[in-house]
């Protein structure tokens, strides 16, 4: 069945839904994503990622700063949609914006509602050490993400996973999901249903914060890594520079010797309980080089405090 649809998203994460939606032969009526940003050394404006892809298929952009506004919200009306498709959109939508479209506004959120419901599932499922994670598809409603569920998948989330990775195969497993669930409202063959009361946390935004490394837990740092990689990744200093760790692992250490301590030639550093080695980082302004490569240029020897 083809609909008419408003596709609204903005980062990488909002492509393979688009792409999804638009072989599959619906109608884009509009495309909305974040107004294009200052970024770079050069502070150039750049569109978002979503934008530059609707451009390159020749389908009408609107990048406004608010929905609230009465000439927006009759725009969105006059479109005449059955529905309209939200992933990773990135500004909140007043009722009646989600009350416009025959169908309603439809959500693909890449976690297992109500578990991480907020900006950021894919990281806060990996801090938190969950063994798996998945992506739901949900009517929107005024809420955080509180909305009735269509329908949901889940995965594992493999031990060596990092956010990027998780990012990927979410961002595929919603663009398959999105064609049947929207499908089965068309036809009036699934109705959503409600999250649960129980088991509901908030997936707070990370902050360059968060990728502060205080070598407390071992298996904290390790998830730490995991899940702030790519962005905005996890640091220590040392000798006056911020160092990047993009890969680490388990190792064996000597008992008692405190939190950050080096203990031996390739990095393995003591936490509070176990012990962790540095396997890849990175210097301020340098390539990503392995531990053995890094030590060669910028030795961390024995007993160094990090």
């Amino acid at each position: 069945m083809r609909l008419r649809l408003a596709f609204m998203g903005t980062p990488d994460f909002a492509l393979p839904t688009l792409s999804a939606l638009i072989e599959a032969g619906h109608d884009i009526a509009a495309v909305y994503c974040q107004p294009p940003r200052k970024s770079g050394r050069g502070h150039q404006v750049t569109r978002s990622p979503v934008h530059r892809f609707a451009d390159t298929r020749g389908l009408p952009v609107q990048t406004p700063v608010s929905l609230k506004g009465g000439e927006d919200q009759q725009l969105f009306a006059e479109l005449n949609l059955d529905a309209a498709i939200v992933v990773a959109y990135g500004l909140i939508l007043p009722p009646a914006i989600l009350k416009a479209p025959r169908l309603g506004c439809i959500n693909v959120h890449a976690s297992l509602l109500p578990r991480w419901r907020g900006a950021a599932p894919i990281q806060r499922a990996i801090l938190a050490g969950d063994d798996e994670t998945g992506v739901t598809i949900m009517a929107m409603d005024a809420g955080l993400d509180t909305g009735p569920m269509v329908m949901r998948e889940a995965i594992p989330i493999a031990d060596d996973a990092t956010a990027g990775d998780l990012h990927d195969t979410l961002a595929a497993l919603g663009a398959r999901l999105i064609l049947p669930a929207l499908d089965a409202l068309a036809r009036g063959r699934i109705t959503p249903r409600a999250q649960p009361n129980t088991g509901a946390t908030y997936a707070a935004k990370i902050t360059k914060q968060d990728g502060v490394i205080d070598w407390q837990d071992a298996d904290t740092v390790l998830r730490q890594v995991r899940a702030l990689n790519p962005w905005p990744g996890v640091t220590f200093q040392a000798n006056g520079q911020a160092i990047k760790v993009l890969a680490a692992e388990r190792a064996e250490g000597t008992a008692g010797a405190p939190a950050g301590t080096v203990l031996d030639g390739r990095l393995a550093v003591a936490c509070g309980s176990g012990t962790v080695r540095l396997t890849k980082l990175q210097r301020p302004g340098k390539a990503p080089v392995d531990v053995d490569a890094f030590l060669r240029g910028f030795p961390l020897p024995e007993g160094t405090r990090l």
